[in-house]
């Protein structure tokens, strides 16, 4: 998938940055000297419940690790390292181990070293002090097997980075997320509600270890965000005064030089801000290095508006007259909505089909409450009802989702989704319990219990057994088709059955056969598989220039 070759070639970046040499980039660290650097103490009670001082990590019974931490940077840094110890390092293996499968060229390797090296000279100068120094923190606890890659601190500033440096050096977004927010005569109770996908897939094992971190510093606001193993940076989030942030991949150009990440801005707009304007103000100081749109909603405006941002421009995107607003992956402000790369974005992706689905399903659906804003975040179907079959990227629910939330800020009220993907239970937290009423001697979950929603009902049907096997089955015919090698014959027809309206199922048996000049049955395949709902214009374009091929070759 093209959100998994972006990331991992960062990754290979960073296999890259042991012969960076001494630069001045490489040797930075942040000032800790006014910082408490004393180094806690954990207490392990179970193997799913590790308490320090007043900070703690517990796994729930849904599988969701609860963080808790408080102080300075430096204090919430090492507080964080040290509680999820062993699934930091785990996170690192999983990130580290896929390197010499994608980037197993040593020319390939040789090039990304010398144009990395210049290009992330000055990410450290673009990064405020205060979230250097929790990522430092962090990084205490980071494994010594990945030295030989770059030190800790430089390794895991970097990795702060991954989505922004793999969406720039490809020009392309790293994830297809999926947001929308009502308030007003849209809501159940005239609030505002929010639901996000975020539809980042590295593999199965990234996404194990998902984190809801509960946040207490020393400066600024609480907040709670939904993140992993190393990652301070805010993908998804809300604090204390009911400010959420929430972000979607652009179009982007390929800018010269590393810059702000956008989660580190974001990070920095959740703790320090506590309205709409205020969140403006902060993404104003910063430079960025990609496009990005970034969903804001506030329980103090009662409304949701977009902060639409590239390397060059800022422009808000609010819809005055209406009391819902969407957000896929394309631009829709004034100042960007025309841009060459936007136009292209909205004409070749699935960015505008996913943004029409969420609009038909908000009118099929007068008042939004929790409840329904789950049932849009798992919808699988597409435009009309029609069946796009299951992992289809113009689904709202891919089925790759690293997490689905619900937000209302009012209440400051948050549903996080749990495994597999957003299918699981939504599990309830209210911020306003956690921080104002929590007791340090008795270490429990912080979730409400019993404003839980369900699991997706789909999870105990036949179809989702067969998506399962239909996942390993594509890997196997990933493998076959990399490697040329001959299959049995039952298997293309079971591997088709397991998920017969993807029509990624017939793409691919049509490059099969096409390898093995089979060129009717390969025509027949690549003409099944433009009757099915194809992702984006250039899948299809692809099928179409294979039957011409083989046209030709027929005559």
């Amino acid at each position: 998938m093209k959100n998994r070759i972006i990331f991992f070639l960062f990754i290979g970046f960073l296999t890259m940055l042991a012969s960076c040499g001494t630069s001045k980039s490489m040797r930075h660290q942040p000032e800790i000297a006014k910082y408490n650097a004393t180094k806690p103490v954990v207490t392990k009670l179970s193997d799913s419940i590790f308490v320090s001082g007043k900070n703690s990590l517990l796994k729930n019974r849904q599988g969701l690790w609860e963080l808790y931490a408080e102080g300075d940077p430096l204090e919430i840094g090492l507080n964080t390292g040290a509680l999820s110890d062993s699934l930091l390092k785990k996170q690192e293996r999983i990130f580290f181990s896929k390197i010499q499968d994608i980037v197993p060229s040593k020319f390939q390797q040789k090039l990304l070293r010398h144009f990395l090296k210049w290009y992330n000279r000055k990410l450290y100068l673009n990064v405020p002090e205060e979230y250097q120094t929790e990522i430092f923190g962090v990084s205490q606890y980071t494994s010594p097997d990945f030295n030989n890659i770059a030190p800790r601190y430089q390794r895991s500033l970097y990795l702060h980075a991954a989505h922004d440096i793999g969406h720039a050096l490809q020009d392309l977004a790293l994830v297809g997320c999926s947001s929308f927010a009502a308030w007003g005569e849209k809501s159940e109770d005239g609030n505002l509600i929010l639901g996000r996908n975020f539809d980042f897939y590295v593999n199965d094992a990234f996404a194990e270890n998902k984190i809801v971190a509960f946040i207490n510093p020393k400066e600024g606001h609480k907040f709670m965000m939904i993140t992993w193993p190393g990652m301070i940076g805010a993908v998804s989030g809300m604090n204390e005064k009911g400010l959420t942030v929430t972000i979607n991949a652009g179009k982007s150009e390929i800018p010269l030089i590393a810059k702000t990440p956008i989660s580190i801005l974001t990070r920095e707009i959740l703790q320090h801000a506590k309205n709409i304007n205020e969140a403006i103000a902060i993404a104003k100081k910063r430079a960025v290095f990609v496009s990005e749109s970034i969903m804001v909603g506030s329980a103090e405006d009662n409304k949701a508006v977009l902060i639409e941002v590239t390397p060059q421009k800022m422009d808000v995107y609010e819809t005055p007259n209406s009391n819902q607003l969407f957000c896929s992956n394309h631009f829709q402000g004034e100042d960007l909505k025309n841009e060459k790369r936007n136009r292209f974005q909205m004409a070749n992706s699935h960015s505008e089909y996913r943004m029409e689905k969420m609009k038909e399903l908000f009118s099929q659906n007068p008042k939004i409450d929790p409840k329904i804003a789950s049932e849009i975040l798992r919808n699988k179907e597409g435009l009309n009802n029609i069946s796009l079959g299951y992992g289809n990227e113009k689904a709202l629910n891919q089925l790759m989702a690293h997490h689905g939330v619900i937000f209302k800020p009012a209440t400051k009220q948050v549903w996080v989704s749990t495994n597999p993907y957003q299918l699981g239970e939504f599990v309830c937290y209210n911020l306003d319990t956690i921080f104002k009423e929590r007791k340090t001697d008795r270490i429990v979950s912080l979730q409400q219990v019993n404003l839980d929603i369900p699991k997706d009902p789909f999870l105990e049907t036949i179809a989702y057994k067969n998506y399962q096997k239909f996942r390993v089955e594509d890997h196997k015919f990933d493998s076959y088709l990399k490697n040329k090698e001959t299959i049995s014959p039952e298997f293309i027809p079971n591997y088709q059955s397991l998920n017969p309206d993807n029509w990624v199922v017939y793409y691919k048996a049509g490059l099969y056969f096409y390898q093995k000049k089979e060129y009717r049955l390969s025509q027949s395949n690549f003409e099944k598989a433009l009757t099915k709902e194809i992702t984006t214009v250039p899948d299809k374009t692809v099928i179409e220039k294979y039957l011409k091929k083989i046209k030709r070759k027929l005559q």
